[in-house]
């Protein structure tokens, strides 16, 4: 009947309130050297401790380096490109490379790293195109020990030999244009004949493949396509470039592309008309007449 005869709590009671108890009281600090409070001073800095971090360790400035790159040569890939420039970046920098980092590349790697410039944009960019360019004809044009600066004839006809080689151009039609554009092996090459030579070479490549989905349209898939008229088409082809050489290749194309459906179509019913026997042409003739008309308006180096 008085208080002392009331029952106790009962034991699980007892210890739930316990638990409540352990969880609302703070935790620890931890001890001074501990470095177990690290973390949580590192989470306290955010995003200014992280900025300063890329600031000290210069990777703001080489990723806007990197963009500002990519805005000056237009790559039409830009993520290969971002991923070549900065492999060079580190194969060029002085851990990598060691003594020979004080050192100029030797051709082979000129050369290729020349090669890599010009095909950065299309030539259609001219801006980024004659950025690259200018990029190519600095770093075949550097000097060495036993070489004088500049570029000279035996680099600028192997780049545009590579030029056609990687493109895929028909080996004869290369040749061909080499041939009037390429200059004596120890003979100085400016840069306005080193940029007309590679934009040259670059033409050829299109408009080899242009004449290359031509031919595609006149054989209908068989490989061989009636002569007569593959003929029509080449005549038709040959005036709509016209008469007399042009001074920037580009015009080809332009000239070129004057050829447009209706007269491919007008070029094809004549000679379909025609009662002549027709023999058939491959696609190795094609190009080879095709490059040839294009060859013959490309104007020689003097």
């Amino acid at each position: 009947q008085d208080g002392r005869n009331r029952p106790s709590p009962p034991a699980a009671k007892m210890a739930a309130d316990e638990k409540r108890r352990a969880a609302a009281a703070p935790a620890p600090l931890p001890a001074a050297g501990s470095g177990l409070a690290e973390p949580a001073r590192a989470a306290a800095g955010g995003l200014g401790s992280e900025a300063e971090f890329l600031l000290r360790a210069g990777v703001t400035a080489m990723v806007r380096e990197a963009l500002l790159k990519v805005l000056e040569a237009r790559p039409e890939e830009p993520v290969s490109f971002l991923a070549d420039y900065f492999e060079r970046l580190v194969l060029s920098s002085p851990g990598a490379a060691g003594e020979a980092a004080a050192e100029l590349p030797g051709p082979p790697q000129r050369l290729a790293r020349a090669l890599w410039y010009v095909r950065l944009a299309h030539h259609s960019h001219r801006t980024a195109f004659d950025s690259n360019a200018g990029a190519a004809y600095e770093v075949l044009g550097a000097g060495g020990r036993r070489r004088k600066a500049g570029v000279d004839g035996r680099l600028y006809s192997e780049l545009l030999r590579r030029i056609c080689q990687h493109g895929g151009a028909p080996a004869e039609a290369a040749a061909a244009l080499l041939g009037r554009v390429r200059c004596r092996d120890h003979e100085a090459v400016p840069f306005d004949v080193f940029r007309y030579g590679v934009l040259t070479c670059f033409v050829l490549l299109e408009f080899a493949a242009k004449a290359d989905a031509l031919f595609g349209v006149l054989d209908g898939g068989s490989g061989t396509a009636d002569g007569r008229v593959c003929q029509a088409v080449l005549r038709a082809l040959e005036d709509a470039l016209g008469a007399g050489n042009f001074s920037l290749p580009s015009r080809y194309l332009e000239a070129g592309s004057k050829l447009g459906p209706d007269g491919l179509a007008l070029a094809m019913d004549r000679a379909l008309q025609e009662r002549k026997l027709g023999t058939s042409m491959s696609r190795e003739e094609f190009l080879k007449k095709a490059t040839a008309l294009f060859i013959a308006k490309v104007k020689p180096v003097e």
